[in-house]
């Protein structure tokens, strides 16, 4: 929890920064476009190492606010707070009871991504920045293709057994179609072990990083 305070620190330290200097005056070439807004979005998420065997990407959401603001010609810094769904899908097959079996593992963050952004032009910019991020949930279910083999019912798993911390880069672009409304899309590669080493769940062989595509649409207030 204490490493969650730290990235809302950062965050808030980057918003107190933002309105210091998006308060000053902007050369002609930068947004001069400062608040708040909201955005949501498709997440595709899988998991890396060998923990997981024949690993697939699994779909989830994500949704939250930002706030943005000018501090330089061209350059914008923006915050935000997100829920975000990580994890992955992986699939084992039996030849002897001719079924494929699918695991699939969701992992709920509360996010707080602190983006450096550029403007090439008024619409178009790119972006990258450090996230952190706190496990809040999680949960698996198995699901069977032998219509003799019944599916698992969803289970929910203790966070404690996970590094509930989790803290990533990530590097993105955007456009914005009017000054309101946008279409972004980011790439968050998680730079420590979601899995607990300590847990006997994983054990201490147990290596993996998150990894996530995102993209979804912006609203500027």
């Amino acid at each position: 929890m204490k490493k969650l305070f730290l990235g809302a620190a950062v965050a808030a330290s980057s918003i107190a920064f933002a309105q210091t200097y998006g308060n000053q005056p902007i050369k002609d070439g930068a947004r001069a476009d400062t608040g708040f807004g909201v955005k949501a979005g498709l997440n595709v998420s899988s998991m890396s190492g060998d923990t997981w065997t024949d690993k697939k990407a699994k779909p989830g959401f994500y949704a939250g606010v930002f706030y943005k603001a000018p501090i330089a010609e061209g350059f914008s810094v923006q915050p935000e707070l997100i829920y975000t769904q990580y994890g992955t899908r992986s699939k084992f097959t039996s030849n002897l009871l001719n079924n494929t079996t699918e695991y699939n593992l969701n992992l709920g963050y509360i996010a707080v991504p602190v983006m450096f952004q550029y403007n090439f032009v008024d619409e178009f910019f790119i972006e990258a920045g450090p996230e952190f991020g706190f496990m809040v949930n999680a949960n698996s279910k198995v699901k069977n293709s032998n219509d003799n083999i019944p599916n698992g019912e969803r289970v929910e798993l203790k966070t404690d057994d996970f590094n509930k911390f989790n803290f990533g880069i990530g590097i993105g672009l955007g456009y914005y179609f009017i000054p309101e409304l946008g279409i972004s899309a980011r790439y968050v590669a998680g730079l420590n072990n979601p899995l607990d080493q300590d847990n006997d769940k994983w054990g201490s062989d147990a290596k993996s990083k998150n990894g996530t595509f995102q993209v979804g649409l912006n609203y500027r207030f």
